[in-house]
């Protein structure tokens, strides 16, 4: 019995594509960097409840009466009072970006010392001043990371605030510290049941808890000399004063230590560390080595968090402006666009009633064929009909030969791709105006008569049709029903005042052969050959309009993944025309015109403004999970009111049911996140210089004609004319 040879080679490993890694790991950072922001600035894991106060009698009467330094060090339980003549400020709460530095100021000036009770928080955003406090000889102890009231926190959460606290003065300053002062905290005496299991638990650890005997009361604002008052111990005996250095405006705190510390210096006192007035050896221990790495990476971590979220709000600002500028110009130049091809004396110049070729460039379309060429046979103006089959392997062409209609001709050549498909169909046409359209989409019968007509002006080479999804009736089907409305035909109506309309939809579009001719035809160079193309004759000096009466209906992708790959291809596509025609920028002429107006709309409209649009969304979650979340609310639901506004309008100026924009706000929510990931995606793959081939969309052939009439005997006779 033989057995089969087990194979040595084993299969190889799939490695996630760059496309997917990037954006992945671009997420996770943003993500982490947030959530450490957050952090940060006690927007998440902050505790604000504050004890009320309980029974005392489990805490040691020696406490109780006794001073504000307290030592539970190795189980013991006793306390200490600074001298007399001896003053020790201590400053909590900071360091703070404004007060801080005044506080400082203030010091140094009068030659004083004091030790400042820094949160974690604080210290990991302002390192700078904490390295001060140290260099300037001050003391600095542990308020916790986050400020909660400790007793109600577990022993882990108390290690945790501890732990991080130390790490940002690593961090900050090289050093460590052993004084602590509890959060809420007050004099020994309001020690109860609840704080003292506290204390006794940070002696543990090897901290002196510093509470105060003297209480300036600054927070409350009472004004200068109240403050001095307060502050002032009686009988030259010495104290632990309160001041803040943080938590709000802290003006008359500056203004009363500016005058208290020369008054109390006159009186004999010396402002000195905590360490100083008992004669203890210093607070203050260097750190080197690991710990000193770690503190270093996390201030490092935390001001890139703040970096980040910096960036982002910048990011936000140019997309608010970007954002509201494209509304306000949708709005005012749609309504002007509107009145003028509406208005009684509009014209393009003489009706245009030559014959037109149709090419319709196929690509295993045989679901939808039949549907598309009927819809030709219904049309109002004489053509020609040539169907390219570009290599179908599922009988395309022979559908299309099988009708045997007249005017109709059947082109085919090996698969080749779209561009080269419409190429062949142009050396194929025998008129002068020339309509592409897809394989997919059928046309009113008014449809190719509307969208010639703009050639009666000379200047026109080519002409947008309006591209309307046929197949709506699916969630995901209307809501590309608005995007198309909304940001396509709305868009064109603006590019078309601004005369820099940047894309002919291959749905539906008309050129004239020798404005095709002087470009070279259709080019294969981007993804997007309707963009290019239509940039090429911007930059040739024909003007191209948009004709909103010439209706085509199409299919639409009907699922997440076809959609994904449609417009995936668009804005890779895109891209790349930008970055081919990029020289106009510098060019003269029409050219230059196009490249210093209309190159710049296309970049920050189609495809900045997409790609930096999810920071509304990001700010949203963030604004919800860690506040304001009214005013987050009430700021997204104001933007997608503008949008609904927008959207109305566009529906109003197309004449289409208001019914479908039900689903705007489920639109933004899901479905804006799609194109999102899309365009990130597309960028990504510029970036790093992959390569995106053409993919096939599969088609059900669901899109019938529209209200068509039945042909008649004149437009038989007229395309057989053309033929």
């Amino acid at each position: 019995m033989s057995s089969r040879p087990r194979s040595n080679r084993r299969a190889p490993r799939r490695r996630l594509p760059m496309r997917y890694l990037l954006p992945s790991l671009l997420l996770v950072a943003l993500l982490a960097m947030l959530m450490l922001r957050g952090y940060v600035h006690s927007e998440i894991l902050a505790d604000h409840r504050i004890q009320p106060p309980a029974a005392t009698d489990h805490v040691p009467e020696r406490i109780l009466d006794g001073g504000p330094v307290i030592d539970t060090r190795d189980g013991r339980e006793t306390s200490m009072s600074v001298p007399e003549h001896r003053l020790v400020l201590t400053f909590d709460d900071g360091p703070d970006p404004e007060w801080t530095p005044k506080v400082l100021d203030v010091l140094k000036e009068h030659h004083a010392h004091a030790v400042f009770f820094v949160t974690g928080t604080m210290a990991s955003r302002y390192p700078d001043l904490v390295k001060r406090m140290v260099d300037e000889g001050h003391e600095v102890g542990l308020h916790t990371f986050n400020h909660p009231d400790l007793s109600y926190q577990s022993k882990s959460r108390i290690d945790w605030e501890l732990t991080q606290n130390q790490t940002a003065l690593a961090g900050a300053a090289g050093i460590r510290t052993s004084l602590f002062r509890p959060p809420y905290s007050s004099f020994a005496d309001a020690m109860d049941n609840k704080s003292w299991p506290v204390t006794k638990y940070i002696g543990s650890r090897g901290y002196i808890t510093v509470v105060n005997n003297t209480d300036s009361e600054d927070w409350k604002r009472p004004g200068v000399d109240e403050i001095i008052r307060r502050a002032t111990p009686k009988g030259g005996k010495g104290a632990i004063v309160l001041m803040h250095d943080s938590g709000g405006d802290r003006s008359q705190t500056v203004a009363a230590l500016d005058r208290f510390l020369p008054r109390l210096q006159g009186q004999g006192y010396d402002f000195v560390n905590l360490t100083e007035a008992l004669g203890a050896p210093s607070a203050h221990t260097p750190v080197h080595g690991v710990e000193l790495a770690k503190g270093k990476a996390w201030i490092y971590a935390v001001e890139a968090s703040d970096n980040v979220t910096d960036v982002l709000g910048v990011g936000l600002a140019v997309i608010g402006v970007l954002v509201f500028t494209r509304f306000g110009l949708m709005l005012l130049l749609s309504g002007a666009h509107a009145r003028r091809v509406r208005g009684r004396g509009f014209s393009w110049g003489p009706p245009v009633t030559e014959p037109v070729s149709v090419l319709v460039p196929a690509f295993n379309e045989a679901k939808c064929i039949e549907n598309t060429v009927r819809s030709l046979m219904t049309s109002e103006h004489p053509i020609e009909i040539i169907v390219i089959d570009d290599g179908s392997t599922d009988g395309t062409a022979r559908i299309v030969e099988n009708l045997r209609l007249p005017g109709v001709r059947v082109v085919r050549q090996h698969n080749a791709g779209k561009p080269a498909a419409l190429n062949r169909g142009l050396a194929n046409a025998r008129c002068d105006l020339i309509v592409m359209m897809d394989g997919d989409t059928v046309f009113e019968p008014s449809t190719v008569r509307e969208l010639v007509q703009p050639f009666g002006d000379r200047r026109v080479g080519a002409v947008a049709g309006n591209a309307k999804v046929g197949n709506k009736d699916s969630l995901i089907g209307a809501w590309q029903h608005i995007e198309y409305v909304m940001g396509f035909n709305l868009d064109r109506r603006m590019y078309d005042m601004l005369r820099c309309m940047p894309t002919i939809p291959g749905a539906v579009g008309a050129f004239r052969r020798s404005a095709l001719e002087r470009i070279g035809g259709m080019s294969d160079d981007t993804l997007a050959e309707d963009t290019d193309v239509t940039m090429a004759l911007h930059r040739d000096g024909w003007r191209v309009v948009y004709a909103e009466k010439a209706r085509a209906w199409t299919e639409a992708p009907e699922s997440v993944q076809q959609l994904w790959s449609q417009r995936y291809r668009w804005s890779y596509g895109t891209m790349q025309a930008i970055w081919k025609h990029r020289r106009s920028v510098i060019e003269s002429g029409p050219s230059g015109r196009f490249g210093r107006i209309g190159l710049p709309f296309v970049a920050l409209f189609m495809v900045v403004a997409p790609l930096l649009a999810p920071l509304i969304d990001v700010f949203l979650l963030y604004g919800l999970v860690f506040g304001p979340t009214e005013k987050t609310i009430v700021a997204w639901l104001g933007v997608l009111a503008i949008q609904a506004v927008c959207a109305a309008y566009a529906f109003r100026l197309d004449r289409e049911r208001m019914t479908h924009l039900i689903s705007l706000p489920l639109q933004q929510i899901l479905y804006r996140q799609l194109m999102y990931v899309v365009l990130l995606q597309s960028w990504i793959t510029a970036l790093t210089g992959g390569r995106l081939r053409w993919q096939k969309l599969r088609r059900t052939g669901g899109v019938g004609m529209p209200g068509a009439a039945p042909r008649n005997r004149q437009n038989v006779a007229d395309r057989k004319a053309v033929a």
